[in-house]
């Protein structure tokens, strides 16, 4: 290669740009704005982030009733929706909708692939992130609350260690064009691809702690074009019903563009990106993540256009001696009733119905740990002190909630509100009751050499 040729590859390579798609920012995000990113988006990546803190402890437990499921529920609809168009458009996929399960996930990924007729793509199953069975026979104690894990024992559902972007990295390296993960740090999802794409060291600590910011401003999706921002009347957002999820268009240095396809709604500014870049970070100079520990303080944002916004400036140290492993428990469960009373003197009538279940939960020795007893839209939120602020509203909705130990006793709260119908105030109507188990969400910390990633493929 002569001397040209080299400063060539260098300038192209410098200004080349990777186009990374957030296609839903939780397990339950809307379908549509993830195809109209893989048609419209000229995407290089399409990543789809689906995992809360006690999401992972659910489908858990569905893989205990089915070994083939645990997977996120909506995973067959989103791939039947998105495939076609993403092998179409050369756009590779990744996601934790592995849940509990990657490989099953994989297999059924492949399934759906198949019968849709697409054939020849490498389904990477990420896997390591379980490590239920070395937390059960180990000696730890809850980071939150000082508790020694062993006294839950008979109660853990799950324990899975937040991976980086290391498998992910390899499963690309290796061909994949669809990578499913379980338990991963939420930026690394979009780390990864960049890692891969621009050859990145994985001790380069500034540039991971720019690709992090990356992955932070990605990973809500429809939160930074406008969703959780809009505010009417202070911070208008247009055309919410359509709203069009984030595209991040990095280049070789990890800086990024935000934008988003332009027929879609919502907005792309410095300010839904400054919100977003905020969001959930408790000390910005020490954002702990398996890569690196990123550091927000010098990050700056720039509209260079209408829903472009570029952002820079993130820095990184050295990452951390170990993981976060979530541990999801159950913690017993929560029985609810509500039912509404409007018109005049709808508050009074409300109140007077609290008080009547409030005496039968004591009078009939329901045995709960801990009762609510709310007026929504009156002091549910802010206690007597907002409710005193505000004019009375015409309607009103009471809630009683409690939790207990078992099932029995949570139904008897709801049984209580549903009396009302006929023992109570007049006017009650709409009732609605509930009960559900608690599945509740401690941390501890395992060294990371105890945890080990790896990923394997299915083909379709």
């Amino acid at each position: 290669m002569t001397a040209n040729q080299t400063d060539g590859f260098k300038l192209e390579e410098q200004t080349r740009r990777v186009r990374i798609g957030a296609g839903a920012g939780y397990s339950g995000d809307r379908i549509e704005p993830a195809v109209e990113l893989a048609e419209h988006g000229a995407l290089d990546y399409l990543v789809f982030e689906c995992l809360a803190e006690r999401t992972i402890a659910i489908a858990q437990q569905t893989k205990r009733n089915n070994p083939h499921l645990g997977y996120d529920p909506l995973l067959e609809a989103r791939m039947r929706a998105v495939l076609p168009v993403a092998v179409r458009n050369g756009v590779r996929i990744i996601s934790n909708m592995g849940a509990a399960n990657p490989h099953a996930a994989a297999l059924k990924t492949a399934s759906i692939a198949q019968s849709l007729g697409l054939s020849g793509l490498r389904i990477a199953a990420v896997s390591g992130d379980d490590v239920l069975d070395f937390v059960l026979n180990g000696d730890f104690r809850f980071v939150e609350s000082g508790d020694e894990v062993a006294g839950y024992r008979e109660k853990i559902v799950s324990a899975n260690a937040y991976l980086g972007s290391a498998p992910i990295v390899g499963a690309l390296a290796a061909g994949a064009d669809i990578v499913l993960t379980g338990r991963v740090a939420d930026p690394s999802l979009f780390t990864a691809p960049l890692i891969h794409e621009f050859g990145w060291r994985m001790d380069d600590w500034d540039t991971l702690g720019q690709a992090t910011v990356v992955g932070h401003l990605l990973e809500c999706a429809g939160q930074v074009t406008g969703g959780y921002f809009a505010d009417p009347g202070y911070k208008d957002v247009p055309n919410l019903a359509r709203l069009g999820f984030p595209i991040g268009e990095v280049s070789a240095d990890g800086s990024v563009v935000i934008t988003k396809v332009p027929q879609a709604g919502g907005r792309v500014s410095a300010a839904t990106c400054k919100e977003q870049l905020l969001y959930e970070i408790h000390d910005p100079s020490r954002y702990l993540q398996p890569d690196v520990v990123a550091d927000f303080t010098e990050v700056e944002v720039l509209e260079e256009a209408p829903d472009r916004v570029r952002v820079t400036g993130g820095l990184g140290h050295a990452r951390t001696d170990t993981l976060k492993v979530s541990v999801g428990y159950a913690d017993g469960f929560i029985g609810e009733g509500l039912i509404s009373y409007g018109g005049p003197g709808a508050v009074a009538r409300a109140r007077l119905a609290l008080d009547i279940v409030r005496e039968r939960l004591a009078f009939t020795n329901v045995l709960a740990s801990e009762l609510r007893f709310d007026l929504i839209g009156v002091d549910s939120l802010y206690g007597e002190t907002g409710a005193s602020t505000r004019a009375e509203p015409a309607e009103v909705r009471l809630r009683v909630a409690g939790r207990t130990a078992n099932a029995q006793e949570a139904q008897r709260i709801g049984n209580e509100v549903e009396t009302l119908y006929t023992n109570g105030p007049a006017g009650g109507g709409g009732v609605t009751k509930s009960t559900r188990e608690v599945l509740a969400v401690q941390s501890i910390l395992l060294p990371r050499g105890t945890v080990a990633p790896a990923f394997t493929f299915v083909e379709a």
